[in-house]
């Protein structure tokens, strides 16, 4: 079946590397929870292939790119925390044709819900800041339930939370983690191309479509 042939009721959307490239965020936070405990910064290139599945991944791989030890995470961790919420959003951009994009969904009557691996404290405010909130009647951090994408779990709430079916509710991603997930919670996926993947191209994780623009969707949902 085609996207074209499903009737959509809802879609779930992903934050970092979807809507937002908040790679200069992650950059600057991380540079300065390090220099406290004395341990030099990680590369942007580092970040862009690291980031994705979750803000504790993040930290660890760094601490283990730097050559520091495990037992560090817990001090960094909370500079790292402090850090990062006080330059959320402020070194990240919307991507092009991401407001344009939901406010099109909107339109067709499709109900938006936000996942994302990044914690609730980081989340809420960088939707708000990015004037992405009122968009959508639900957002879920990495830290909401068990488990994260790609776990299906946090799609699956999301759905049990619009009250729509996973079939009918297509999931807007940038990696692996998010295609995963979808099929795993049996929702339909569709792939951006700019964000951030691991490294890998997108097209290894078999979506049912790539674009390069959010505002594409309702053309390909059409």
């Amino acid at each position: 079946m085609t996207l074209q042939q499903i009737r959509f009721e809802a879609a779930i959307v992903d934050l970092d590397g979807t809507m937002v490239d908040t790679v200069g965020d992650f950059e600057v936070a991380l540079a300065r929870a390090l220099a406290d405990l004395g341990w030099p910064p990680v590369s942007r290139a580092f970040i862009a292939r690291t980031v994705g599945k979750g803000s504790e991944h993040l930290l660890t791989r760094a601490i283990e790119e730097v050559g520091a030890p495990a037992s560090l995470y817990g001090e960094a961790w909370l500079r790292y925390q402090h850090h990062y919420i006080a330059v959320n959003g402020q070194h990240s951009v919307v991507y092009p044709g991401v407001i344009e994009g939901l406010r099109a969904l909107r339109a067709r009557g499709l109900r938006l819900a936000c996942i994302t691996n990044k914690p609730n404290s980081f989340a809420r405010p960088l939707l708000a800041l990015k004037g992405l909130d009122g968009f959508f009647e639900h957002a879920f951090g990495g830290d909401t339930f068990p488990h994260k994408k790609p776990h299906p779990m946090p799609l699956l709430k999301a759905c049990e939370a619009l009250g729509t079916a996973p079939a009918h509710t297509l999931m807007v991603g940038d990696s692996s983690n998010d295609a995963a997930a979808a099929r795993a919670a049996g929702c339909p996926v569709v792939l951006v191309n700019y964000g951030y993947n691991h490294g890998e191209p997108v097209a290894n994780a078999a979506p049912d479509a790539i674009i390069g623009r959010i505002d594409e969707l309702p053309a390909l949902l059409a």
